[in-house]
């Protein structure tokens, strides 16, 4: 039998009723207890690293968890994390930066209604992510849910209350787990060296959403208190010019200043294309300025904080924004990134 690490964070899944609403409460053991079936799985030590609600998750949380796993690396066949689902894509996307070239499975996962509860799915995603963690040819961040195997840069959460609360955006699901058994759509080598692991993160990144008739002046605002920015564009990604270039301006008084730009878009599939429209093309070609593709917002995010403690040299983050990283960003795409330099 394989041995699996639990580390509990809190979440919906260890949460109980309070006066003022479900609060986390239940410890790591509280919630291996409701799923007596996982003793003939696998051997399980718990470890309860907080107890927090998701939406009070941060940067410094993601570098406990990633400490924690490093801690312990070599004593455990896999790992499992609980987790709130609120924030549970950012945290897969930030432990895929933090926690590269894993030969084990480090399996997050969770719930929508409590495991406390009589009707939950928490029961059936604990018991998945554990059978995702000890299996033999799964490897790296995974998260676990709904009988989903998605990579961690690919995760959103794309339903508020619903049992399939995470989608795979623009990319196959890794595998299915149906049953007691996983169904595996895509299975590669696992790394041959020895994981590498990173302590910092930078967490002075801002995510703007355009709407139609915003002031540039925000941009400038935004500068004197943010080391990269995301700017959620329409469609396949521009800047609107208002029949003036302010917000051209504005950007290139980022890129004079050192502090790269990310263009994304509002739509949740297909990714951006600057390319495309004048709107788009015109930004482009301003040094410090990338753009996304088929990223998710959560891994443009962290993986920001990942580069910004390594460089404040645009070429290098450039560089490093655009290699991929555990399924961030489809190799073509960092292919045309290469070629238009």
């Amino acid at each position: 039998m394989k041995n699996i690490l639990l580390i509990a964070t809190g979440g919906t899944i260890a949460s109980r009723p309070t006066e003022d609403g479900l609060a986390p409460q239940l410890r790591a053991g509280d919630i291996l207890g409701c799923v007596p079936s996982l003793a003939t799985l696998c051997r399980i030590d718990a470890l309860q690293l907080m107890n927090i609600d998701s939406t009070n998750m941060s940067p410094a949380c993601w570098l406990d968890i990633a400490a924690c796993v490093r801690e312990h690396y070599d004593a455990y066949d896999g790992f499992v994390i609980t987790h709130g689902t609120d924030t549970m894509a950012y945290t897969a996307s930030a432990l895929s930066y933090l926690i590269q070239s894993s030969a084990k499975p480090i399996v997050i996962t969770g719930s929508q209604k409590s495991i406390y509860d009589q009707d939950t799915d928490a029961r059936r995603n604990l018991f998945d992510a554990f059978l995702a963690a000890q299996d033999d040819t799964l490897f790296g961040v995974l998260l676990v849910f709904d009988g989903r195997v998605i990579a961690g840069t690919r995760a959103r959460k794309t339903r508020t209350k619903s049992l399939n609360a995470f989608s795979s955006i623009d990319y196959p699901e890794i595998a299915l787990l149906r049953d007691g058994r996983i169904l595996h759509y895509i299975r590669e080598e696992k790394p041959a060296c020895a994981p590498v692991f990173c302590g910092r993160l930078n967490p002075r990144v801002f995510v703007l959403r355009l709407i139609p008739g915003m002031n540039p002046g925000v941009l400038r605002l935004l500068l004197g208190s943010f080391d990269a920015l995301v700017i959620e564009s329409f469609g396949v990604g521009g800047l609107p010019c208002y029949e003036q270039e302010d917000f051209l301006a504005a950007v290139h008084a980022w890129s004079e200043a050192g502090r790269p730009i990310v263009i994304t878009t509002q739509v949740p599939h297909e990714g951006s294309d600057l390319a495309v429209y004048q709107v788009g093309a015109r930004v482009v070609r301003t040094p410090g300025i990338l753009q996304a593709h088929t990223m998710t917002v959560e891994s443009v995010v962290t993986k920001l904080m990942w580069i910004l403690p390594q460089t404040n040299d645009l070429s290098e983050i450039k560089r490093l924004f655009y290699a991929p990283v555990a399924h961030d960003l489809l190799r073509f795409e960092g292919a045309c990134q290469e070629s238009d330099e």
